[in-house]
């Protein structure tokens, strides 16, 4: 029976930040292409996107492109002219969000569906599993039970989020960004509007919480239920993050690295996705990287606690508590060394997050000019780890085990490397055939020089050497043909890179609704098409090409203000004049809850 593949997934904000994602360990990492990206900041051109394909496929790791905005039509034909260039470069697959992709005639390239196509509902992802989708990108809201149900009915590889930021919203359904600020979520110009500061009022205007971040949540750590997520049906475990810098990505990724590594390791039914191992020059700690404070979210039923109201930064490690303070110091009770340019946080009287640099400490005492609220308990936690930040400008090196073989050949030297994967290649080198001085020490050299591999993806695990009568070969020669063989080996590796083609999809698949509203998010003649082909009657545009947005929902949300509150009325007595509203400036937004679902949505007023 064939090992099950687990795909360890990074993000690359960019070529540099690509090349250390797989140095660190990733199967694969996604890229945004020069448009039409979900993070529109985040896009890269097809030059260097080539440059990371290149690199990626001699490792047999593979590059996924996003393109995972909706489309408007004077965009098609743009579209569709860079997914044939991404296809001439050789990208594995396409992260698509607009379904005018399927109506297109593209290349065999692969497309995945991306979460912002609303993989949340059952009937939805069984539609599009109907349509011989290849990948499936779930609902970050998902449970393992119903992750379980999924593909228990389905047939496609399924991705999940396991690890960074959170949307309050359910992916693909946010109109907030677009109706405040004209930026919309769904054509990568999201302006992050649930990391704003609101107050809830009642429909009497009575204030019940002022000014905090009531739609801020934590970031995602979902680490401790690999496992879990493995036995539900998951295969490729992605990493938030195509906005986050090059030591983010470092750390976040050899730190899942491992642990897949460990789960592969004491369980002969998996293995990696791609090849070679890394070697990893610090000690992965998620915690000491940039994080709201983690949750599991909806993996296990709700979380207790999801929001981070008080502040959407980054709070960093938890110390300890304040233990002792003098006129200019403090003393925190932790174990952890505290260093000159660490970064320190805690939260204020009011609630807000208070920052300070270290310029002076002895042990755990920290002096400064300005105490700034610190208290006897108060807890401190870093947020900058200096010393930590220093030791991810190490490089991390990825290497695939090879051996060489050197044998006699008629013109001189037949020299064959063999990689890991039982990739194989041979050149022949001429050289005359006159015996060394001393066979013994000639040999010696010959296999000393070709075990070195330098600056390579390679390393050499054994050389064997099977010539009768050994010639001398003067070092520089012996190195150039270690050269030779090694980069014809990587050459070849990339050529024997797999690449799945997408067959041409003649599906009936039937869409379950016959009306769709405004949350398909059609906004082009090729979408509309593609959905009245498969079942849809009424097809309203999408909120974007829309004028009234009167009393329609901009959020669709899991996480619910009332319980993270303690306001909920199954838990909590304390009755309010409803409905409730967020207010942000001059902004007004209306509250909607459904207790049955556990779910809140957010309309406009």
């Amino acid at each position: 029976m064939s090992k099950k593949e687990l795909e360890l997934l990074a993000p690359a904000k960019d070529l540099e930040t690509g090349i250390a994602a797989i140095d660190c360990g990733a199967d694969a990492v996604y890229i945004g292409a020069p448009k039409f990206g979900a993070r529109s900041t985040a896009g890269n051109s097809v030059e260097d996107i080539s440059k990371l394909v290149e690199y990626a496929h001699k490792f047999w790791a593979k590059v996924y492109v996003t393109i995972n905005t909706i489309i408007y039509d004077d965009e098609i034909e743009d579209v569709k002219k860079l997914i044939e260039e991404l296809y001439r470069i050789n990208v594995d697959a396409v992260i698509f969000q607009d379904m005018a992709l399927l109506e297109m005639d593209l290349p065999s390239i692969q497309l995945f569906a991306s979460t912002q196509t609303h993989n949340y509902e059952i009937d939805r992802i069984k539609f599009l599993d109907g349509l011989e989708i290849k990948r499936i990108i779930l609902a970050r809201e998902l449970s393992i039970n119903q992750i379980k149900k999924i593909k228990s009915a389905t047939n496609a590889d399924l991705e999940f989020f396991v690890h960074g930021a959170l949307c309050v919203c359910l992916s693909g359904q946010c109109y907030m960004s677009e109706a405040m600020f004209g930026r919309s979520a769904n054509r990568g110009e999201c302006a992050q509007p649930c990391r704003l500061k609101y107050s809830l009022i009642d429909s009497k205007g009575k204030i019940i919480v002022k000014d905090k971040h009531l739609l801020s949540i934590r970031d995602l750590n979902l680490s401790a239920h690999l496992n879990d997520l493995i036995d539900a049906g998951i295969t490729s475990f992605k990493i938030e993050g195509r906005l986050k810098d090059i030591s983010y990505v470092k750390n976040v990724t050899a730190y899942y690295r491992q642990q897949l590594d460990a789960i592969i390791k004491n369980n002969p039914k998996y293995k990696k996705a791609s090849s070679g191992y890394s070697q990893i020059p610090f000690e992965p700690d998620p915690e000491k990287t940039f994080n709201r404070g983690y949750t599991s979210y909806f993996i296990k039923g709700k979380d207790k606690n999801l929001g981070s109201i008080d502040s959407p930064k980054s709070k960093g490690k938890f110390l300890g508590k304040v233990i002792r303070i003098s006129k200019n110091s403090f003393t925190v009770g932790t174990k952890e060394k505290i260093e000159n340019g660490d970064g320190l946080c805690f939260y204020n009287s009011s609630g807000e997050l208070v920052g300070m640099s270290v310029n002076k400490v002895e042990m755990n005492t920290v002096f400064a000019e300005e105490l700034k609220e610190i208290r006897i308990g108060t807890e401190i936690f870093r947020n900058h780890d200096h010393a930590f930040m220093n030791q991810l400008k190490k490089k991390c090196e990825r290497k695939i085990r090879a051996e060489i073989f050197v044998e006699e050949s008629e013109n001189g030297l037949q020299i064959t490397a063999k990689d890991e994967d039982g990739v194989s290649t041979t050149i022949e080198e001429t050289t005359k055939k006159e015996s060394a001085k001393n066979n013994l020490q000639a040999a010696e050299i010959i296999k000393k020089q070709f075990a070195k591999s330098g600056d390579t993806i390679f390393e050499i695990s054994e050389v064997k050497i099977n010539i009768p009568v050994v010639p001398f070969i003067p070092v520089g020669s012996i190195n150039e043909m270690r050269r030779n063989i090694l980069l014809k080996l990587e050459k070849e590796r990339i050529k024997q890179h797999l690449i799945e083609r997408r067959t041409n999809n003649k599906s009936e698949s039937k869409i379950k609704e016959s009306h769709l509203n405004y949350r398909m998010n059609v906004v082009n003649k090729l979408s509309k098409q593609f959905y009245e082909k498969h079942g849809a009657e009424e097809i309203e545009n999408g909120f974007e090409l829309q004028k009234n947005h009167s009393g329609q929902v901009l959020m669709i949300c899991k996480y619910c203000i009332k319980d993270e509150l303690k306001m909920c009325s199954k838990k909590s007595d304390k009755i309010f004049e409803e409905p409730l509203f967020l207010v942000q400036n001059n902004h007004k937004y209306q509250l909607v809850f459904d207790c049955k679902e556990c779910s809140m949505k957010i309309l406009y007023c």
